[in-house]
């Protein structure tokens, strides 16, 4: 009994301490669960947190979008590019030069007459009728430099400093006179025929004989500013004659009597014994003294431009050696810096016509000691070609002011023109009578040597700049005479010439191809046979 009353107390006084444990247990889980105020810590934990989630899934979308939205390549991008590079330079361009660089500014007119004759140039080139070949492109490089002269608004934006257009185009002609040199053949000149020797002196003699007489007559312009007229009009143009000649070569026309190489190396001799009469004609023109006293200073420009030429030459043969490094640059910076150099100290010592001829045999000089080297120098020269024809163009357009022509000059200047290349015609073809040539070749080699544009670009306003540096107005307006003949006759002979040659050629001469049968033997083809089929697509690559 004892033990079972004791049992049951025991667990009755352990029921009671687990019941008063449970109370103080609840008492204290009630003063733990109290609510506390809410702290600006936690807050800002909690905002945190919410933006960590927000940049989270902004990463997110974003790589999703790029995912969705790749770069931009090819031509976007090339075009965001290239607006950034011209918005940069323009800055630093602006930054240094200041209003030099804004519409007024002689910086800007330049920019965008390089800019107007590029386009020009392109638009021009691109224009293609059927079955004819495209116009030349220096036809749009010279219009675009016309019309920035003669827009009104646009005329006052454009504003070009005359000596800074007269530079430019100095560097322009040099830069032709050097690639006139380097294209020189010393093989070609060693075995010429008299064919190629009356083509290349005959018409342009007698061309600038004629209008010398008929400008004297129909301008009154005195006869040594005549024979300055003549021989600027006189040169062939290579910029249209050299690549259609080098087209039909390519397609086989001609190549069988070598009527492309005939051209092109008569072409050559043409252009420099056209600057040759018009260097000695302008320097007398500009001496003063007896007309002997001229005449002998004009036979010593010549001689000492040849001298000049011959001294630089040679120096160009051994400097720079073949061991140095970047040769071809820098042989390409040394010809065309002494060329340019010959050209401008000229003028300072007061023998204008010496500069031209010291180019032409400096490069012919240097060339013939580089040999075979010289392909690559020639290269780069034709690249600065590139960047200066589009200027020259554009600032020889850009001298022509329509308002100030009047009727009569623009109509007894187109008469002499007419004239003059009426003559060369008929002596062109009687000249060729006796070089084994048909009648069809006759007709074509009349008409090759029709176009005239880089050398009147290049030496049409040197009488003009030399007399504004004089400062006689009589001089003057001849100078303004013999530039507007020389653009009238650009505008005129070079797409006449550049259509001519495209359409008479593949009629007029006969076509050599290469027969695969037989080891690469040439075999001809006549005019009659064969050619039709292929006449409208060499014209479209003319």
């Amino acid at each position: 009994m004892m033990d079972e009353e004791a049992t049951k107390r025991y667990y009755d006084n352990g029921q009671k301490q687990a019941e008063g444990g449970s109370k103080v247990q609840g008492s204290q889980d009630e003063r733990e669960i109290t609510v506390l105020p809410r702290r600006k810590t936690d807050e800002l934990d909690d905002t945190d947190g919410m933006k960590m989630a927000s940049s989270s899934s902004c990463c997110v979308s974003c790589l999703r979008l790029k995912d969705r939205c790749p770069r931009p390549q090819g031509l976007v991008n090339l075009i965001i590019t290239k607006v950034c590079l011209l918005a940069l330079l323009f800055g630093l361009v602006w930054s240094v030069t200041g209003s030099e660089c804004l519409p007024g500014g002689n910086l800007f007119g330049l920019v965008v007459l390089f800019i107007c004759s590029v386009f020009g140039g392109k638009l021009v080139g691109m224009i293609q009728l059927p079955t004819l070949p495209p116009f030349p492109p220096l036809l749009g490089m010279l219009l675009a430099g016309l019309l920035l002269r003669n827009v009104p608004y646009i005329t006052d934006a454009v504003y070009i400093d005359t000596h800074w257009s007269s530079a430019l185009r100095n560097i322009a002609l040099s830069i032709i006179l050097t690639r006139a040199g380097l294209g020189l053949d010393p093989t070609a000149l060693s075995r010429l025929k008299a064919v190629c020797v009356r083509l290349a002196v005959g018409p342009c003699v007698v061309e600038a004989s004629i209008v010398a007489v008929v400008s004297h007559f129909l301008l009154g312009l005195p006869w040594v500013w005549g024979f300055i007229l003549g021989f600027v009009l006189a040169a062939v143009s290579p910029a249209v004659v050299v690549p259609s000649m080098l087209l039909l070569q390519r397609e086989g026309y001609g190549v069988e009597k070598g009527i492309p190489t005939l051209l092109m190396a008569a072409g050559s001799f043409d252009d420099i014994l056209a600057i040759t009469g018009f260097s000695t004609c302008l320097g007398i023109a500009f001496s003063t003294g007896s007309t002997w006293m001229n005449i002998l200073k004009g036979l010593l420009e010549v001689v000492g431009g040849v001298i000049a030429g011959l001294i630089l030459g040679l120096f160009l043969c051994y400097f720079p050696s073949k061991d140095q490094e970047d040769l071809v640059l820098r042989r390409t910076l040394m010809l065309l810096g002494l060329s340019i150099f010959s050209v401008f100290f000229s003028h300072v010592v007061g023998f204008a016509g010496a500069g031209g001829l010291s180019t032409l045999v400096l490069a012919f000089l240097a060339a013939l000691g580089w040999k075979t080297d010289k392909a690559p120098v020639a290269a780069m020269v034709g690249r600065s070609w590139d960047v200066f024809q589009p200027l020259l163009f554009g600032l020889i357009g850009a001298e022509i002011t329509i308002a100030t022509l009047s009727p009569s000059t623009v109509g007894l200047g187109l008469a002499c023109i007419s004239t003059g290349l009426v003559i060369r015609l008929l002596v062109t073809f009687l000249l060729v009578h006796y070089g084994g040539f048909n009648l069809k070749e006759k007709l074509f080699i009349s008409v090759a040597w029709l176009p005239k544009a880089t050398v009147q670009a290049a030496i049409g306003s040197k009488a003009l700049d030399l007399a504004r540096e004089d400062g006689d107005k009589t001089l003057i307006k001849f100078g303004l005479d013999v530039l507007t003949l020389a653009v009238l006759a650009i505008l005129t002979t070079a797409p006449i010439g550049a259509l001519g040659i495209g359409l008479a050629g593949p009629r007029l001469l006969a076509r050599q191809v290469k027969d695969d049968t037989e080891g690469g033997a040439t075999t001809p083809i006549s005019n009659e046979i064969g050619q039709e089929k292929d006449n409208v697509t060499l014209e479209s690559k003319l």
